[in-house]
């Protein structure tokens, strides 16, 4: 586990007991997901706030000027403690941790289905439903297409991979003739 990962669990975790107290977790979840995303996307702004020879503050009033009205006080006063203490590369991985720490004591998992064409509502909902009994929390899930998968789904739950389409069936019965 590299030293940002640790950092970034130990960010994510004192947000959550903050916005637990205030009762906000979906909330401060969603906010870091608008600042992580807009960050990844944005290669100027990363450029910018990598430069050490700008001033920390100047880089907290850029993002606070950008996401002033759309994020609350305690998440942009953890992404100012991130950048003063120079650990804004690490503001996705806190993203993730957060996202991870708030699933498992809500009871919830996040999942990636993969499906060959795209799924309605309903289909992706009974994906969700049928994966949330197995393993006993409540699945949120998202839909990626991947056309190579010829049919059927694979779904990611973590770090575990559910595969159940077709292209991976076709995979598994080569290898087991090769034997």
């Amino acid at each position: 586990m590299s030293r940002d990962t640790v950092v970034a669990k130990r960010y994510a975790k004192a947000l959550f007991e903050l916005a637990s107290q205030e009762q906000a977790v979906a909330e401060v979840e969603a906010q870091l997901k608008l600042i992580a995303q807009t960050l990844e996307r944005d290669q100027d702004i990363q450029k910018f706030l990598s430069l050490p020879s700008i001033d920390p503050s100047k880089k907290v009033e850029l993002l606070k000027s950008a996401f002033g009205d759309q994020v609350s006080v305690l998440v942009l006063n953890t992404v100012e403690l991130l950048i003063t203490r120079r650990r804004h590369g690490v503001i996705s991985e806190v993203y993730e941790a957060f996202t991870r720490i708030a699933g498992e004591t809500l009871g919830q998992a996040h999942a990636t289905v993969y499906s060959a064409k795209a799924l309605s509502e309903e289909e992706l909902a009974g994906v969700a439903a049928q994966f949330g009994q197995m393993i006993g929390k409540t699945i949120i899930a998202q839909q990626v297409v991947n056309a190579s998968l010829l049919g059927g789904v694979q779904v990611r739950i973590g770090d575990r991979l559910y595969d159940g389409s077709l292209s991976g069936k076709l995979d598994r019965l080569q290898k087991s003739f090769k034997i």
